[in-house]
């Protein structure tokens, strides 16, 4: 039973919506996988009550005195990183998972399912990642952001100065997404005005940024990561880790004894100052 519920948190990890899909139901909680953790209650700028999971470093690992706020994608809510969470406390990394508001346990919120993402959910980020740091004050703090959340982790890398930012899955090109999803599948889907400023957001991002993506990724194409690395100016520290998979596969691909192992492995390497 448990290797089927932790085949299921692999799959949520690893389907992307493309467009907002929350759900309010938790499919486990960190506990299900031995983990240990405290739920928490955020509470934004503007007053939105979020829910959050601090997950601890395995008992058996060296406590890398690193918190990751995991900013998750645009489906299901903070359960479904929760194989992530345990493959970053194997390897000593504590993290802090969210429920964006209308996700999970979070406070409800309007949610069009034609949008892409919400501006709001940068607000939610930076109560996160304030929240761990106050947890957390001898600790790095950075962001981990999947799909959606590299959009999200990207805005706020750029105006909360965490001290690193990795992206998977990382979209460049909004209107670029807008397209593929009606060509491909004729989906619509929709920005928020505050779109027309991503372009700059990348620009503006300086802490240490690792972009891992897929090669076979057609949603968020390793161009859109290839760019960000390229365009890095002097004292901008970027890396991109090319995956051989599609959009958010590279967990599942660089799973070597245990789930993605060797994925938290380029990880510290980057951490650590080296090339992922």
């Amino acid at each position: 039973m448990i290797r089927l519920l932790l085949l299921c948190l692999m799959l949520l990890v690893v389907v992307p919506a493309f467009a907002l899909r929350p759900v309010a139901a938790w499919w486990a909680k960190p506990d299900t996988l031995g983990l240990k953790y405290q739920q928490l209650e955020i509470t934004t700028a503007d007053h939105v009550k979020l829910t959050a999971w601090l997950i601890e470093p395995s008992a058996k690992a060296t406590d890398q005195h690193t918190t990751m706020v995991v900013a998750g994608g645009d489906a299901y809510n903070m359960s479904s990183n929760i194989y992530t969470a345990w493959a970053l406390a194997d390897a000593g990394y504590r993290s802090l998972l969210f429920d964006y508001r209308g996700f999970g346990h979070s406070q409800a919120f309007a949610i069009d399912p034609q949008r892409l993402y919400y501006e709001e959910f940068a607000t939610d980020l930076r109560a996160a990642l304030a929240e761990a740091r106050r947890l957390q004050p001898r600790d790095r703090v950075g962001i981990l952001g999947l799909s959606m959340g590299g959009i999200i982790g990207s805005r706020v890398g750029a105006s909360d100065k965490p001290d690193f930012l990795i992206t998977e899955g990382y979209a460049g090109n909004l209107p670029a997404i807008v397209a593929y999803q009606k060509a491909a599948h004729n989906k619509t889907l929709t920005l928020p005005a505050g779109a027309a400023t991503y372009p700059r957001v990348a620009a503006r991002v300086h802490c240490p940024w690792l972009l891992i993506a897929g090669t076979q990724d057609k949603n968020t194409p390793l161009a859109d990561s290839a760019a960000v690395v390229k365009a890095a100016r002097r004292r901008q520290r970027r890396q991109l880790l090319a995956v051989d998979c599609g959009h958010l596969g590279a967990q599942d691909k660089l799973t070597e004894k245990f789930f993605a192992e060797g994925y938290v492995q380029a990880i510290s390497r980057f951490l650590a100052g080296g090339e992922a």
